[in-house]
């Protein structure tokens, strides 16, 4: 149980890092010139994005707000069931992290129908993005090199399912 509890409250430090950051994206570059950190490469540019990665689903504000409710529930369900060995950390922390990131974009909607986005690779043209999404792709890629790298499938096998961790790992 303590590691769920520093794990969540970790969480919770992702979300204000994220709604700090976006708050301050608002207050100085909402209809304002970027800020360039590094010439023809990387640049901070307001966006006000109703859609999920690169602009998809556009506008579908209720399916989004549904979408990531789902991914949320399941998430936090996962985080529960995770052992609390300290082999298990780093999967605690990935989910730790997509749990925050999902918030923090879920609080966007709720409040302005849209999400803040401001990070801009300029030579790629890259979509913009924020905080909060670039916990959720660490977080993938870490459950991904997690899941195939590191664990056993036998470690694991509690995750996705519906057995109990216990019944699992021992």
């Amino acid at each position: 149980m303590k590691k769920k509890i520093i794990f969540s409250f970790l969480s919770v430090l992702m979300i204000f890092a994220d709604r700090v950051s976006k708050s301050w994206i608002v207050e100085n570059l909402k209809g304002k010139d970027n800020i360039v950190w590094i010439k023809n490469v990387f640049e901070l540019e307001y966006l006000e994005n109703t859609g999920a990665a690169f602009s998809s689903f556009s506008g579908k504000q209720t399916f989004l707000l549904t979408l990531t409710s789902i991914i949320l529930i399941f998430a936090i369900f996962e985080f529960i069931r995770i052992p609390d060995k300290k082999r298990f950390d780093l999967l605690h922390l990935a989910f730790a992290m997509l749990i925050a990131g999902a918030i923090g974009n879920m609080i966007d909607r709720i409040r302005q129908g849209y999400v803040v986005d401001f990070f801009y690779f300029v030579p790629i043209n890259f979509p913009r993005f924020n905080v909060a999404d670039c916990f959720i792709t660490l977080s993938a890629i870490l459950l991904g090199v997690l899941l195939i790298f590191v664990y056993k499938d036998e470690e694991t096998a509690f995750l996705f399912s519906f057995k109990k961790k216990d019944d699992v790992v021992k």
